[in-house]
């Protein structure tokens, strides 16, 4: 019999874990809460793919060309500083052998479920619990069926644990582990545009962004900084960053449900910070929203008996780096070669390879995307003086282009 293995958590780390277990030998089964394929992202819409990530993500389709035909290109990484009160801008840096591709979260998430078999991924399930054999080589999960209430159990020999940033398996290991507050927020939103690529609005914000399209843009201003870029089907991804104290979130999400009167309020504050057609684009933005930006300390150990976190269940990290996917792709890659490599009779050193793998990548990276956001959002470091783009130095500058970021261009020996 094929060992089985039970991954909680259908999001892109979940769905991508399940193709690379299968592709090593196992049964699987993923677990969602959500309770039909994902049309849309409460927490995030546009993201950007690594050539690294792009590579694996293709060799998971039936089709690699779908994934160029569903992504733009992102072959430039710019800075550009913004002084709203002088109404000037100029660039910092400036990388143009970026070679990123721009990605809708959920066209990505379709690809990689419509490339799995049938029956595999099962929507409405609410994991609830989970028990490890006394002889370490099964473990049981216990879930809820919430169209029928019914609750279930499925054994299985490994435990994937795909359940994002606020994990409740890792929860169950660590249970004093908390997500660190970064300091700042950010208000998110998809301009979609089909049938105005007339209008004023688009035509201004070309003209004030000529390279959409081809480039990931970074405007700095005092004390805190927006991105913008293109997505597929006539559609502009933008976030912009505000420093606040941590507030006070009434459910276990890291999104906030916003009011008409926030929203109104918001709009306002971005007409003091940022040029009018960037302004206009959040204007017209319908129903964006507010993420509070967290990480955590680079864990010591992401993987018990036959239990294993992936993604953002391994490594919260603030999303200055654009690696919370590439790294939850990475993960799953690195897993299915470890699980092949070493088969199913020898999981513990399986696990054990791939812990030895991602910890020393994963710790770094999160660390030095963190460091970026302080950077570019103004707030202090131990080791420098706070950032202000009117006036720093231009080897400042280079400390927040995105080749910076450790094992930017590595590939995992395991994986060549």
């Amino acid at each position: 019999m094929k060992p089985k293995a039970v991954v909680v958590g259908g999001s892109i780390a979940g769905v991508s874990c399940a193709h690379t277990l299968i592709l090593a030998g196992w049964d699987v089964v993923v677990l969602e809460k959500t309770c039909e394929p994902i049309k849309g992202s409460p927490t995030g819409a546009g993201l950007g793919l690594d050539p690294l990530s792009q590579r694996f993500i293709q060799s998971w389709l039936d089709d690699p060309e779908l994934l160029y035909s569903s992504t733009l290109p992102l072959t430039i990484d710019m800075n550009q500083a913004r002084d709203s009160e002088k109404e000037v801008s100029w660039t910092l840096t400036r990388d143009d052998n970026f070679n990123f591709r721009a990605a809708h979260w959920a066209d990505l998430h379709g690809l990689l479920y419509n490339a799995l078999p049938p029956n595999i991924l099962l929507w409405g399930y609410l994991f609830l619990s989970f028990c490890i054999s006394e002889d370490k080589t099964s473990v049981k999960i216990k879930a809820k069926v919430l169209e029928t209430d019914e609750e279930i159990e499925i054994v299985g020999n490994l435990l994937v644990a795909a359940d994002g940033s606020l994990s409740s398996i890792r929860q169950s290991f660590l249970p004093g582990l908390k997500l660190r507050y970064s300091g700042y927020c950010a208000w998110r939103g998809v301009f979609d545009f089909s049938g105005n690529e007339n209008s004023e609005t688009v035509v201004g914000i070309r003209s004030s962004y000529p390279e959409l399209g081809k480039c990931l843009y970074f405007d700095l201003g005092s004390e805190t900084h927006s991105v913008f870029y293109e997505l597929p089907n006539k559609r502009l991804n933008w976030i912009w960053y505000v420093n606040q104290p941590e507030p006070e979130l009434k459910r276990n999400s890291v999104t906030m449900k916003v009011s008409s009167e926030m929203i109104q309020k918001m709009h306002l504050e971005a007409e003091k910070v940022w040029v009018p057609e960037f302004v206009r684009v959040i204007q017209e933005t319908k129903d964006p929203f507010l993420n509070f930006i967290y990480d955590t300390d680079p864990l010591e150990q992401i993987f018990w008996d036959n239990v294993v976190l992936v993604g953002d269940a391994a490594h919260p990290t603030t999303p200055h780096g654009l690696r919370s996917t590439n790294m939850s792709v990475l993960d799953a890659a690195v897993l299915g070669k470890c699980l092949a490599k070493n088969g199913a009779e020898n999981l513990q050193a399986a696990l054990r390879e791939y812990q030895t793998t991602r910890l020393p990548v994963v710790s770094k990276q999160v660390l030095h995307a963190r460091r970026m956001g302080r950077i570019k959002q103004g707030l202090v470091l131990p080791d420098r003086e706070a950032f202000d783009p009117k006036n720093s130095r231009s080897e400042d500058y280079q400390e927040v282009q995105q080749k910076n970021m450790p094992f930017f261009d590595d590939v995992p020996l395991l994986l060549i």
